[in-house]
């Protein structure tokens, strides 16, 4: 359920945009009247990602490259005008495999893109919301950064980062207008579970009581309550939507 100009004159970047939840982000985000620029690995991917959306700009990016965001986040400044909202999105999964096996090139490349290309994206939205006066940032983390999925140990490890990332930069800026939080999903059935087996899928699932993945709009919905100027003294803090799996 979207609600009409919840946004309205507000500037997203959605890191991530192209697919998945981050699509879905975007979707709702402009249909409410922001105007959001898509950030994506892909170029392609962003061409059709613009169409479907009406978004306003998209940059191709790696988030793993620390200047490569420095770059995206000029482009999209200047194609918005500024920044009032940051959902950080893109993520990868690495190999399910044991912690004895795991390559420490998938390792590295895990943390990079989970973890230090959130930071890089968090920490360059920072001076455009403070010159604004206003922002709102939703990193994704997952449940997995609470309890650890076994053959999975690097993204755990990463959202684990991403969750205590937030905490500590909520708590900097809390005097502030910026509020910061994340969001801990259990498993969503998109494009990512092509990066994992069919065990660990199987397992992801056993482990949720309702007995069902989530959907992209269920998370998509609480993404954008944390990303709208309702989510005013709520900073530092972490929401699941994990069909019960969450026990703290």
């Amino acid at each position: 359920m979207a609600f009409p100009n919840r946004f309205q004159g507000r500037r997203a970047v959605v890191t991530g945009g192209a697919s998945g939840i981050g699509l879905a982000v975007v979707a709702r985000l402009v249909a409410e009247g922001a105007r959001v620029s898509i950030w994506d690995l892909s170029a392609e991917a962003l061409d059709t990602a613009k169409a479907a959306t009406g978004a306003s700009d998209g940059q191709a990016v790696d988030i793993a490259d620390a200047a490569a965001v420095a770059r995206a986040m000029e482009g999209s400044l200047a194609a918005l005008g500024g920044l009032d909202v940051l959902v950080c999105s893109a993520g990868i999964t690495g190999p399910n495999t044991t912690v004895k096996d795991y390559p420490a090139e998938a390792w590295r490349r895990v943390v990079d893109v989970n973890l230090n290309g959130l930071f890089y994206c968090n920490q360059a939205a920072i001076p455009a919301m403070e010159s604004g006066g206003y922002g709102r940032i939703v990193n994704v983390a997952s449940i997995a950064g609470k309890e650890g999925n076994p053959n999975a140990s690097a993204y755990s490890a990463s959202k684990a980062g991403v969750i205590g990332f937030t905490k500590s930069l909520g708590k900097e800026l809390a005097k502030s207008e910026i509020r910061v939080n994340c969001v801990t999903p259990a498993a969503v059935r998109t494009a990512i579970f092509d990066q994992m087996t069919q065990q660990h899928i199987d397992f992801m699932l056993s482990k949720i009581p309702i007995g069902r993945f989530g959907t992209i709009d269920e998370v998509t919905s609480l993404i954008c309550f944390l990303a709208s100027e309702e989510a005013s003294f709520s900073t530092g803090a972490v929401f699941d939507v994990s069909g019960g799996r969450a026990t703290y």
